[in-house]
């Protein structure tokens, strides 16, 4: 389906996205925080990318991996989403305590 393909290709864009802002960083934890956000998209992509191959192809092979991918991306992405939670209280005060320095 094409509507999956535009998801997966935009997902792994945001990953990109993050793990490149996830480089650039000095703060530590933003570094976290980011990670974890690039965890939640990458979740994300393999957990479409094992539903969109359930469309392609139909056969029991296909279907087991699919649902490891599915599996795999929807435990990924959880995790990350904690993470997040996690992190996001203590990224706004590493901001605004740079933020109050300069």
């Amino acid at each position: 389906m094409l509507v999956f393909v535009f998801i997966i290709v935009i997902l792994f864009a945001f990953y990109l996205f993050y793990k490149t802002k996830y480089f650039r960083s000095n703060r530590p934890v933003e570094k976290k925080w980011l990670s974890a956000k690039s965890n939640i998209v990458l979740g994300l992509f393999v957990l479409f990318f094992g539903i969109n191959s359930l469309f392609i192809s139909q056969s029991i092979g296909v279907y087991i991996i699919a649902a490891i991918f599915i599996i795999y991306g929807g435990f990924f992405s959880l995790i990350g989403y904690r993470k997040y939670k996690h992190y996001l209280p203590f990224a706004i005060e590493e901001a605004e305590m740079l933020k109050n320095n300069n």
